[in-house]
């Protein structure tokens, strides 16, 4: 059984949220998603929302309880490129809209595992008592810059252009998206989030709320609030998932 918490917050800077996540339940499988939108206001809470909305859709027309890991991927990475083709349509047929876009961080659950797939720099984690591994990697900027050795992980954090994202939903007609298959063994947890909690929370930091830190009814709340007395100057969204 998979236990599901989800929580979005607008932050401590910005005036709207422009994340968005969905949790599902679908054909025996779990499925979550997290976005964060870009493109202006109300472009960013656009694209996130109908990036959301037709990935979840687009399963939901598709999965049977049979499907496993590689048939599960294949399926989201097909969701993804019908939430890019909505996204652009969108855009194409409002000027307020024109240059929206979106990042995605998905995971849907099978047996003991979880086919995950990414665009941008949302991330997915992988977290079990002996440590923390991240799953997805960023397409991004300084994710480019560190793979070259120019920085650091470290220096990438506090690098200025850390937002610059290579990959996202709405910009390309052909979006390219990343997946991954990873055992979800009981006791452990999938930990999905924006670049919001990222930027304000390390790694390890996540590990002890999760596996330390107390309840994991409240870990959310724990790391939110953990982002807000850092500053949160992003909107923070997170879904954490437990095989029971």
């Amino acid at each position: 059984m998979i236990q599901i918490w989800g929580m979005t917050d607008v932050g401590l800077c910005r005036k709207e949220n422009q994340d968005a996540y969905a949790v599902r339940e679908l054909a025996g499988h779990t499925i979550c998603v997290v976005c964060d939108g870009m493109g202006g206001p109300a472009g960013g809470r656009m694209a996130s929302r109908i990036a959301v909305d037709t990935f979840v859709a687009s399963l939901e027309g598709v999965l049977t309880p049979e499907m496993r890991g590689e048939q599960l991927r294949e399926a989201s990475s097909w969701a993804v490129s019908l939430a890019n083709k909505a996204i652009r349509e969108a855009a194409g047929a409002t000027e307020e809209y024109a240059n929206m876009g979106t990042t995605l961080v998905s995971a849907v659950t099978y047996d003991d595992g979880a086919a995950v797939i990414n665009v941008g720099d949302s991330r997915a984690y992988h977290i079990t008592p002996a440590g923390i591994t991240r799953i997805t990697k960023d397409h991004s900027l300084v994710e480019s810059m560190v793979d070259r050795g120019d920085i650091t992980a470290e220096e990438a954090r506090r690098h200025p252009n850390r937002n610059l994202i290579t990959r996202a939903l709405g910009p390309d007609a052909d979006v390219q998206c990343d997946g991954y298959l990873c055992a979800l063994l009981p006791g452990e947890y999938l930990l999905l989030c924006t670049d919001g909690l990222i930027d304000t929370v390390t790694d390890q930091e996540m590990l002890f709320e999760v596996i330390h830190g107390g309840e994991a009814d409240t870990c959310l709340e724990r790391l939110l609030e953990l982002s807000k007395s850092r500053g949160a100057p992003d909107n923070v969204t997170a879904v954490l998932m437990k095989n029971q």
